[in-house]
């Protein structure tokens, strides 16, 4: 990769990870964004325990897709949650952003260990169902490869219950957090902060009432299949890429 393209990633990468802040979803430096390049092999993720207030681009720290290791040169270490988002990349071939908080909202979910019922269409815009919920680690999974397993148990998840990880844009790992992604890592961000809104909603709505239904299937399919897939109609048609 030229140096052009590596400050390119991470200009990405560190734009991504400001985000998180501007959108309220980090406290101190409990969050990460990622990005990976796919051509290159390369993912490139926020450097572990760096205040957000003093992340600059080129402190966006380079790692293989095919290892997690950091490139030859690179400065400073990596977030301890790179395995997790190595793993995720190379068990789901159609994302290329990730992004991890502990949100106030989400986080409150996950250490509850319940998934995020879809209890309405601002919901249904976003995930093709409840938001899901990962089991914890166990003992020997935490103890052997803490991180890397974390990607394990959610793409095992999703594999076991064939779900989409498109229609299913982020997850919740049992006593831990959230984790979003996307097909950038603008669109991540995006999804966490989506997360974190359906999240507090859910908790509202519970709260004023105990027995609240979910959103019957009819309306759940036909909010997010008319934001996603090929008959989707809401926003404006993408212009032509053949002129």
């Amino acid at each position: 990769m030229s140096e052009d393209s590596f400050a390119r990633l991470r200009d990405t990468v560190c734009a991504a990870n400001l985000e998180l802040v501007k959108a309220g979803l980090v406290v101190l430096t409990w969050g990460n964004a990622s990005a990976v390049d796919r051509e290159r092999g390369v993912v490139a993720i926020k450097p572990s325990g760096v205040a957000y207030d003093v992340l600059r681009p080129e402190d966006i720290v380079l790692v293989t897709l095919e290892t997690g290791q950091p490139l030859p040169g690179e400065k400073l270490r990596p977030s301890s949650d790179t395995p997790t988002h190595v793993c995720l990349y190379q068990r789901f071939p159609a994302i290329g952003g990730i992004a991890h908080t502990h949100s106030r909202y989400a986080t409150s979910w996950a250490q509850a260990c319940r998934e995020i019922p879809c209890y309405g269409t601002t919901h249904a815009d976003t995930f093709s169902g409840p938001v899901p919920l990962c089991r914890a680690l166990t003992p020997e999974e935490i103890e052997e490869a803490y991180e890397r397993n974390t990607g394990v148990v959610i793409a095992e998840h999703f594999e076991t219950n064939r779900l989409d990880p498109l229609h299913f844009p982020g997850v919740l790992l049992s006593h831990h957090a959230p984790f979003a992604w996307g097909e950038t890592a603008a669109k991540a961000v995006e999804n966490a902060v989506v997360m974190e809104e359906v999240a507090a909603l859910a908790l509202q709505t519970e709260a004023l009432n105990p027995t609240a239904k979910t959103t019957p299937q009819s309306i759940l399919d036909k909010h997010f299949h008319r934001k996603h897939g090929k008959n989707a109609y809401y926003g404006q048609p993408k212009e032509p890429t053949n002129i």
